[in-house]
């Protein structure tokens, strides 16, 4: 059974839509999400690549394939947790089979065994000021203190893939860092596949410093874009 430590007074949050981008409510304050920040800093070249899969695939096959992924990932999440806290959920639909035979890969393959303390779970992280977002799990994973992000995916993926996965990670640990002084230095990606393909992905020390880095340039640019878009507005 897994130990959890409640020391942390994780807040509650609303999110919210500001120009069709997720904000949450923290307090009085609306910040931005990171997935907000990370579409809103993307490269040309990642902008050109998911163009060109939709073109490839068709704009209405490429949404139908966002949404089938994102009911399957949000079930799986919901089971994720569900056994974090020591509950059962359920889906018997197809779909939801599906999810749940994925969350119990993850379960046997990526916690029982590594996950030794859990500090929270869904939980909302933020950076006074700057971006708030929700983690799925942070606690001691294999030794070190750690945020974990569970994924689904279609197919398999390569570590050069998932580079705002990792910055996702960063994102949180710098928050969880800075609102409660912890010293996160690692972050942690538990992905299957639709396939039920188990894959593992882990940042740690000074790579996991430099994601942190990267992040930190990324909120940056996002506030210099969003300064420049308001002065145009102005104008």
């Amino acid at each position: 059974m897994i130990k959890w430590n409640k020391q942390f007074e994780y807040p509650k949050s609303i999110r919210s839509l500001i120009n069709n981008e997720r904000h949450y409510d923290i307090g009085e304050t609306k910040l931005p999400s990171v997935t907000t920040i990370l579409q809103a800093t993307q490269t040309e070249e990642k902008k050109a690549i998911l163009e060109n899969w939709k073109n490839r695939v068709g704009a209405d096959n490429a949404e139908n394939i966002k949404n089938v992924a994102a009911n399957r990932g949000s079930i799986m999440h919901r089971i994720l947790e569900g056994y974090l806290l020591g509950q059962k959920h359920a889906d018997l639909s197809d779909m939801g089979q599906n999810a749940g035979v994925m969350a119990q890969t993850i379960i046997d393959e990526g916690l029982k065994g590594s996950m030794e303390e859990v500090w929270g779970t869904e939980i909302t992280l933020y950076y006074p000021g700057l971006y708030a977002g929700a983690c799925d799990l942070a606690g001691i994973y294999n030794g070190k203190a750690s945020i974990l992000d569970f994924k689904q995916s279609n197919t398999r993926k390569k570590r050069e893939w998932i580079t705002d996965y990792f910055l996702q990670l960063a994102a949180y640990a710098t928050a969880h860092n800075n609102v409660y002084g912890t010293n996160i230095q690692s972050g942690v990606v538990l992905m299957c596949t639709k396939d039920n393909v188990f894959q593992k992905f882990e940042a740690t020390g000074s790579e996991f410093q430099k994601y942190m880095w990267d992040w930190l340039r990324r909120v940056d640019q996002y506030y210099n874009e969003l300064g420049k878009n308001k002065a145009n507005e102005a104008k």
